[in-house]
């Protein structure tokens, strides 16, 4: 875990830096989490970038398109890239969803979450063409106004 997932758990919301979520827009699972994170910025401290999107450059953040379609990719302002688990407990701070960024920072619960993760970012695609429609759905339902 990167010094800044574990320092920024801790930290008011209002003393982070912004934080870039690198995504997957043609993951419907991931356009839902993305949607419901949107609708949890009031701090304005996260920022989404559709790595399929001209908006992304893999030599400016470092992280090939390859890459970032293997793992969910973060970056603090000003900061090396971090990947997996880690990217949620910093997504999770900022969205002010403060149990969630509590759990995703817990050194203990590291053999239970990249496990985890590691599983599903193995078989997103098949997790998500079950899920992600229904979810993305809801979330966009419960979330009428975000983009």
């Amino acid at each position: 875990m990167s010094s800044s997932s574990h320092s920024s758990a801790n930290a008011p919301i209002h003393s982070l830096k912004p934080f870039t979520l690198f995504y997957d827009g043609a993951c419907p699972l991931c356009l839902a989490e993305i949607t419901f994170l949107k609708s949890r910025n009031q701090a304005g401290l996260l920022s989404f970038v559709d790595i399929n999107s001209a908006n992304y450059d893999p030599q400016a953040v470092g992280v090939s398109c390859k890459e970032a379609l293997a793992k969910m990719y973060g970056q603090v302002e000003g900061e090396t890239p971090i990947n997996g688990v880690a990217v949620f407990g910093e997504a999770y701070r900022r969205a002010d969803l403060k149990i969630l960024a509590w759990i995703f920072t817990r050194p203990w619960m590291m053999p239970i979450l990249k496990p985890s993760y590691w599983f599903f970012a193995k078989y997103r695609h098949g997790i998500s063409s079950l899920l992600g429609p229904c979810l993305l759905r809801f979330v966009r339902k419960r979330y009428p106004t975000i983009d």
